[in-house]
């Protein structure tokens, strides 16, 4: 069998790898050219993600790139501790949540799909792809085109492979929020943050997070509520005027986070949030998507990267294990569909948390304390990172961690 994968960002590699360990020989496509991994922001792959990883024989990819993160310290823009939570259930040898550059851990997994000899493509967009009964076909912009008996599309949120499996399917939804990340270097205040942790505050008129690296340097991300900034928008301001933007909607806020921002530098400003609630359809004929294709998280959720990584895995043990690829495309959408559902509209209601609302600060932070102390917990949140998906053959479902 060969499959097509659209996409090179973490999905796409990570079906690439999964296909290559059942025997299925895969063609990778990337629409932009090949990427020094410097790209974009930051964040933090769960011990959920690590273990699909490590089914790939890839989790050395993320734990050399990234460093250790054990717990969310949540606290009010005047300081006051509001909760505490774990980052997820480790694994088994006790390895904890990892915190990377996305861009540096897609092109880590782009460069072990090509070591495991898998054609890998790049600068190589997507116009069109077709689907029969018995194969698919892509239509790539520079004329050519490519057969195979599956395409899998992990094209993200705003999938070109989707919108032909289901064109009534509908488009991702803005969750309120821009996201604006950096990294402020050999930093004095990385001291007066925790080792391992992140540090989020919920600020007067921002949401912000900071984590310290073990070299001394503080990663950041700023989320702004408000209504989507176009490109002319963005175009308009300069990477520095954001960046003074974001200090002076921080300024009242207590805590390093003006100070972090002020001497630091942006790498991601701008970037509207969307999320994907629901997909009606994820495959057609030959054509399955995966991924962001099929179900985007609101990145508060923390699970992006973790649930395609977990899709990797099952789809291609549902292509090893089925009777055919109907029957392997359905059951991987009927193992997946409840649980990233389920996680999509926890992320959704955790985005709406970050947004100022009319009650006053002491009243907002008193109800967050409660969340925190009663609901959104270690154990509350035990079933999405203690998760862990099979690579043997398994009739039931997924067992979480330690059943």
């Amino acid at each position: 069998m060969k499959a097509l994968v659209v996409g090179g960002g973490i999905a796409g590699p990570a079906a690439a790898l999964a296909l290559q360990q059942v025997g299925i020989e895969t063609v990778l496509l990337e629409a932009w050219p090949r990427s020094d991994g410097e790209a974009g922001s930051w964040f933090t792959l769960a011990p959920n993600g690590l273990h699909a990883l490590d089914l790939l024989g890839a989790r050395s990819l993320a734990t050399q790139i990234g460093f250790p993160s054990e717990r969310n310290v949540m606290v009010g823009a005047t300081g006051r501790v509001l909760g505490s939570m774990s980052l997820g259930v480790p694994l088994d040898d006790g390895t904890v949540a990892v915190t990377t550059k996305r861009s540096r851990l897609a092109a880590a997994l782009v460069g072990e799909v090509e070591r495991r000899g898998a054609d890998v493509r790049h600068a190589s967009r997507v116009a069109h792809v077709m689907s029969r009964p018995d194969s698919a076909t892509v239509a790539l912009e520079d004329g050519s085109t490519l057969d195979a008996d599956l395409l899998v599309g992990a094209d993200g949120v705003r999938s070109l492979v989707r919108g032909v499996i289901d064109p009534a399917a509908a488009p991702a939804r803005y969750v309120g929020l821009t996201n604006f990340g950096g990294i402020t270097e050999r930093t004095p205040l990385a001291a007066s943050l925790p080792a391992r942790q992140w540090h989020f505050v919920f600020g007067s008129r921002a949401f912000f997070g900071a984590h310290p690296t073990p070299e001394g340097d503080v990663v950041w991300f700023v989320n702004v509520p408000g209504p989507v900034i176009t490109p002319v928008e963005r175009a308009a301001r300069t990477s520095e005027q954001w960046r003074d933007h974001l200090v002076d909607l921080l300024a009242t806020d207590a805590g390093p986070a003006a100070d972090l921002v002020r001497t630091g530098r942006l790498e991601l400003w701008a970037d509207n949030t969307h999320d994907l609630p629901r997909v009606a359809r994820w495959h057609r004929e030959r054509m399955v998507i995966v991924g962001d294709a099929a179900h985007a998280p609101s990145p508060s959720s923390g699970q992006g990267a973790s649930l395609a990584l977990e899709d990797a895995v099952v789809l291609a043990t549902c292509l090893r294990d089925a009777g055919s690829v109907e029957e392997a495309l359905t059951a991987y959408e009927s193992r997946r569909r409840g649980r990233v559902e389920r996680i999509v509209a926890a992320g959704a209601r955790s985005s709406s948390s970050k947004i100022p609302g009319r009650v006053g600060r002491t009243v907002r932070d008193a109800m967050m304390m409660l969340v925190f102390r009663f609901v959104v917990t270690d154990r509350s949140s035990a079933w999405v990172t203690g998760h862990r998906v099979r690579w043997e053959p398994d009739p039931g479902p997924a067992l979480p961690s330690g059943a």
